[in-house]
């Protein structure tokens, strides 16, 4: 599975941006794909989760704001983030795990990451 990531870019405190993941190869019936970030000197976090059978997982620091889907007929994963704060600023990346990931808390496949810069 290849992930491609697009959609980051600059922002103004209070704005919005749509990231995207476009997700490549056989994709397993059971499956968590999510959305992270990873801000400069600070290790990777998970902002959002979604499963195979739609429960969505948030980070208190993002519930309300952002909002994850999939278009499961474009094979894309999608992150909506609305009043964006200077403190969301970050290179964000979308994961991929399969069933055998999930069992043996493997890492996934990533996308390549995108920038996302909040500021005024």
């Amino acid at each position: 599975v290849q992930l491609q990531a697009s959609g980051g870019g600059s922002a103004q405190p209070g704005g919005s941006l749509t990231l995207s993941c476009l997700v490549s190869g056989t994709i397993d019936g059971t499956n968590v794909m999510g959305w992270y970030r990873q801000a400069p000197g600070k290790a990777r976090e998970l902002d959002a989760g979604l499963t195979d059978d739609d429960a969505r997982y948030y980070a208190d620091s993002v519930k309300g704001r952002f909002a994850i889907g999939k278009d499961k007929a474009k094979n894309t994963l999608y992150l909506r983030m609305d009043s964006l704060k200077p403190e969301d600023t970050a290179v964000y990346f979308c994961n991929y795990k399969s069933a055998r990931d999930i069992a043996t808390k493997g890492d996934g496949n990533w996308g390549q990451g995108t920038q996302v810069t909040v500021s005024s």
